[in-house]
């Protein structure tokens, strides 16, 4: 039963990834949670969103926006190890609560709509909350979502630069993680069992982005950020 459960979520959660660049982290996050011990499912997590970043990736590279991603990285090398601190000094259920307080807000705001103007110092904040957030729940995408839906960034931009900075950060966070908490040995196994329904999500995700107009991508990114910020409270709370 775990099993079926956890190749759903992999599949639903590809398709996502595949059509908005953010969905699987999002969505997959909070439900493996529910399914396996805390480093086991950010560990799964973070293996299955390299795979599906590399394989995405490939047909996408051209729309990257290249200046962007050096400042995202930039301030994720710096917050990435933030992250793996908070979570060594901070309860986890406080950072997951406190950040889907702060996804809601953000939607609330975004949804008004509120405008961004995007800035190198902003480029740079925002790189870094995904990295710490990367290297204590496995979650960059909330702060990238909000920040790319504030600029009005194209879909395809959108999808592109966040596959880009992912590349960068799972693998640092990864490495971090090793170093700090080690691999646990399940993970291995449960990323090759993904394989298969990671394939058909991509394909499936793919054939929807193609479909999909702007304003339709802008909704659909709303509604991941509440199910981010929801989620994280309720398995906080659970």
């Amino acid at each position: 039963m775990v099993s079926i459960l956890y190749l759903f979520i992999v599949f639903f959660a590809s398709v996502l990834q595949a059509a908005t660049g953010f969905g699987f982290s999002i969505i997959a996050t909070p439900f493996l949670l529910f399914l396996f011990a805390p480093d086991v499912a950010i560990q799964v997590n973070l293996f299955v969103s390299i795979l599906i970043s590399l394989l995405l990736f490939i047909q996408i590279r051209r729309d990257v926006y290249l200046p962007l991603i050096k400042r995202l990285v930039i301030g994720s090398v710096i917050g990435a190890p933030i992250g793996v601190i908070l979570l060594q000094l901070i309860n986890e259920t406080v950072i997951k609560i406190s950040v889907g307080t702060l996804l809601l807000f953000v939607t609330v705001l975004l949804v008004l709509p509120v405008k961004m103007q995007q800035t190198n110092v902003r480029d740079l904040t925002i790189g870094g909350l995904s990295g710490t957030l990367t290297a204590s729940i496995g979650m960059p995408g909330p702060p990238l979502l909000a920040y790319f839906a504030g600029v009005k960034m194209t879909k395809e931009q959108t999808r592109a630069t966040t596959l880009a900075f992912f590349l960068l950060i799972y693998p640092i966070s990864i490495g971090l993680q090793w170093i700090t908490i080690s691999i646990n040995r399940d993970v291995w196994g449960l990323v090759g069992l993904a394989l298969p329904a990671v394939i058909a999500g991509l394909i499936v995700g793919h054939f929807i982005f193609k479909k999909m107009n702007q304003a339709l991508f802008r909704n659909v990114t709303y509604i991941l950020l509440l199910v981010a910020g929801v989620g994280l409270i309720i398995e906080s709370i659970w």
